[in-house]
């Protein structure tokens, strides 16, 4: 596999690293990036992300999932051709082995926007699950997935992507358009604690059923999913983190609640992470 051309920098190319554990130790071992899809696909796909690696010891890399289905085009060197899966939203932390020379050319979808593009199941069937992406999508043969991880230059992956979502044409979908804002409103506004702070205007009951039709996932679980990310970027990034006033300000009744809650997603409590991350003393 030959190495992709080198670009000029994307200026819409976002480098946020939300989500990964240790993003420092990954980017060190791989090239890592991410690049919005063609204008008509924005509404549905929240982004695509490009990795390749090339590794003389095996690296296992740690995500803390976002509520979000992935198609991705991959290619282990040393295990056989490219190939192309389905990747449901994981329920835990979600590890990958990296090893020898590899590519990954991933579609994140938005949450809720996977379900117009499979509308014959409910969100919630793909959760927990990884499955080869021809069961959803014909055309995600592996000669279609071998052009998409071989395509010499950033440019050309994208433009491979375009072509293969666009040729898709997914049928509007009120729910998903509505299960769409309302994760937005949950990411967006941190004064949503509660599921009952989502959306004064439906019940929990009819907020339960949107969601597993369509995220996958319950609205709670989006609710503490995103306060794990808070606070995983600021045990990653700073070195005095006041975990009480942290845990107040997303929403958490006392620290024990938020250092229990990233110690059972995370595998390490907070300050041991905030340790290793920083490599400061806690």
């Amino acid at each position: 596999m030959a190495p992709a051309r080198p670009e000029p920098p994307d200026p819409h190319e976002s480098r946020d690293t939300r989500g990964i554990v240790d993003p420092a130790g990954l980017l060190t071992r791989v090239r890592f990036r991410r690049h919005p899809p063609a204008e008509p696909l924005r509404h549905w796909v929240e982004t695509y992300w490009l990795i390749d690696w090339d590794l003389p010891e095996p690296y296992a890399s740690h995500i803390v999932p976002h509520p979000s289905v992935n198609l991705t085009f991959q290619w282990d060197e040393d295990e056989g051709p490219p190939y192309a899966e389905v990747t449901g939203i994981p329920l835990g932390l979600y590890t990958r082995k990296l090893t020898g020379r590899g590519r990954v050319c991933g579609v994140k979808f938005r949450p809720g926007g996977f379900r117009p593009y499979a509308p014959g199941r409910p969100a919630g069937h793909w959760t927990g699950r990884v499955e080869s992406a021809g069961t959803v999508f014909p055309a995600a043969t592996p000669e279609r997935a071998r052009s998409v991880v071989t395509a010499p230059t950033d440019t050309d992956r994208r433009t491979a992507l375009d072509t293969f979502l666009l040729s898709l044409a997914p049928a509007p979908d009120p729910q998903a358009d509505l299960a769409m804002d309302l994760v937005r409103h949950i990411r967006a506004d941190r004064t949503v604690r509660r599921v009952t702070d989502i959306a004064p205007d439906l019940s929990v009951r009819a907020l339960q059923r949107l969601f597993s039709g369509y995220v996958g996932v319950p609205p709670k679980w989006v609710i503490l999913r995103y306060r794990i990310h808070e606070a995983l970027e600021h045990a990653g990034t700073r070195q005095d983190v006041d975990w009480a006033a942290l845990a107040a300000d997303l929403g958490y009744a006392d620290q024990a609640h938020l250092i229990r809650d990233f110690t059972r997603t995370v595998g390490v409590p907070p300050t041991t992470y905030a340790t290793t991350s920083t490599g400061t003393a806690s």
